[in-house]
């Protein structure tokens, strides 16, 4: 028997397509299949007429929203991306507090003792008045509903880009973050967004709920997978989001910003869309996030981005990524007027703790050298991400796979849908699907966890493309290793991939190093001279 109430629920749909009936529906049978745009219920599928208040998510009756409940409170396995564990061991946190002989709370700190934790850390700040780095989440002046639930979420220490980039965003600076791969950078953005949101809400009041901060990242799973963890992180507080990315309904999507919400998490293309066809108000718009900022300021996402900046009155700039070049750097400088920089560990680097193997195998010959690392226990270790250079690559060798070794394979590019793409990565993450066959898609931001193995089938054309996808081998520290195929077709990525290899003291093949390409595209010493002196 349902013994909920109607005032736990939110009507949801504007009234020209409200039901007849003004009493809400207590079992979903009660309610009609949904149409091809309208929200569909999480439990059953049918109309999502109501949104649970505990959770924010689409139901169609009492019924549903109690199974829902039952399910949120009962362990089980995770069936979306959640915020990862963090766990540093005691002897670190010990190192750097005991040398610097100072109580936790950040403000007592001098100079030397801040340089001294930012040493330890390896971070590097360029900037004016940034605040020290924070040994705890309680040093941060944020709501305690927000420290409860990043207790709850599994994080025990902030990591060192948390550290710094929270304390500084949470003083209102612009920020252009640069740390590894799988450091927790979007955690880093997130708190000082959820704790605004919040103090914003409690002081002004909860009318005209208008979008308050907008976060914007290249590909729709790294935008569904921000999303869960923002809910995580504002559970309990005045923070609602709406995800605008392509693949799911506009209408639905609209409706979402319009029965008010504190942050739009969208890809830049759908929300300049939205933004075209309806009038939405983004006045009060405080925080504004590039996730993965070096590929969307040098690629085809920078007038979009641009554009939806102009639409804003001057407001706080996050940009953060694994890897920022000179060029970013410069152009961040259009975003704001004063950036600061923070870097943590070593710039445009791969992940230390991927280790990385790197086999020289010939273009005809990959296929067979793949199928005998996913067939050899010493060598396999799933779940396994393997990335390819195209779509049709990825459909025909996830087959390939599927019908040479027995493996359970699926592939994901841009060509599927969302909904598939979706249920794949569940499958994945829950062990049902051993091998998942990618294009870039999951190369950039993407938490797999328990993922501990990349395969690198065809190498991307940038190193920063390389550092990416063998970064999604480690998760906050975890070890993990990545695979990955070279052969001539490579050849204009060598140098750099040699200086890859040395600084993490991977083998680097005989045949990249006899390779008459690499000769040829080494400058001469006097080239070397010219440089340093200007020329």
């Amino acid at each position: 028997m349902v013994n909920e109430t109607d005032d736990q629920f939110m009507l949801k749909p504007p009234e020209s397509i409200q039901s007849s009936e003004d009493e809400v529906k207590k079992y979903s049978y009660q309610q009609r299949e949904a149409l091809p745009e309208e929200p569909r219920c999480v439990k059953c599928k049918r109309y999502g007429e109501y949104i649970c208040d505990e959770t924010d998510d689409d139901v169609c009756s009492l019924e549903c929203k109690q199974k829902l409940l039952l399910r949120i409170k009962q362990p089980k396995l995770p069936t979306s991306l959640p915020i990862p564990s963090v766990r540093l061991p005691a002897t670190d946190e010990c190192v750097y507090v005991k040398d610097a002989n100072f109580k936790s709370n950040n403000q007592s700190l001098n100079t030397d003792q801040k340089e001294l934790i930012r040493r330890k850390l390896e971070i590097v700040v360029k900037g004016d008045c940034v605040p020290a780095p924070v040994l705890s989440f309680s040093n941060c002046d944020i709501p305690q509903k927000l420290l409860q639930n990043i207790q709850s979420a599994g994080y025990e220490i902030p990591t060192p880009v948390q550290m710094q980039a929270i304390p500084a965003a949470l003083t209102g600076q612009s920020l252009l973050v640069s740390a590894e791969t799988g450091s927790g950078k979007t955690a880093a953005y997130l708190v000082p967004i959820v704790s605004y949101c919040a103090k914003f809400r409690n002081r002004v009041g909860m009318n005209g709920k208008n979008p308050l901060a907008i976060v914007l990242t290249p590909t729709r799973e790294l935008c569904v997978q921000v999303e869960e963890q923002a809910k995580l992180l504002g559970k309990g507080l005045p923070f609602k989001t709406a995800l605008v990315v392509g693949g799911d309904a506009m209408p639905r999507q609209i409706h979402r910003v319009r029965n008010g919400i504190e942050m739009i998490v969208g890809t830049p293309g759908r929300l300049i869309d939205l933004l075209t066809k309806y009038d939405v108000e983004l006045d009060n718009v405080s925080m504004f996030v590039i996730d993965e900022v070096d590929c969307m300021l040098e690629k085809g996402f920078r007038e979009q981005v641009m554009q939806i900046y102009q639409a804003l009155s001057q407001p706080q700039v996050l940009l953060y990524s694994a890897t920022v070049t000179i060029e970013v750097e410069k152009m961040a400088g259009s975003l704001a007027k004063e950036v600061n920089v923070v870097t943590v560990g070593k710039l445009n680097k791969p992940n230390q703790a991927v280790k990385q193997v790197v086999i020289w195998v010939e273009s005809k010959r990959k296929k067979q050298k793949l199928f005998d690392v996913l067939t050899r226990k010493q060598h396999f270790m799933p779940p396994v991400i393997v990335f390819v250079g195209s779509r049709v690559g990825a459909d025909l060798l996830s087959e390939a796979i599927t019908v040479t070794t027995g493996l359970k394979a699926s592939a994901i590019h841009g060509e599927k849908r969302m909904k598939e793409r979706r249920e794949i990565i569940s499958s994945f993450l829950l062990g049902e699907i051993s091998v998942v066959v990618a294009t870039g898609i999951l190369g950039r931001g993407i938490d797999l966890l328990h993922v501990r193995q990349v395969i690198v089938f065809d190498m991307p054309n940038s190193i920063k493309e390389y550092i990416h996808q063998i970064g999604r081998a480690s998760r906050m520290g975890e070890e993990g290793n990545s695979i990955v195929f070279v052969n001539e077709e490579n050849r204009n990525l060598f140098p750099e991939l040699i200086g890859m290899l040395k600084s993490s003291g991977a083998v680097i093949p005989r045949e990249i190093l006899n390779s008459k390409f690499l000769t040829a595209s080494l400058p001469s010493k006097r080239d070397n001279r010219k440089r340093k002196v200007g020329y």
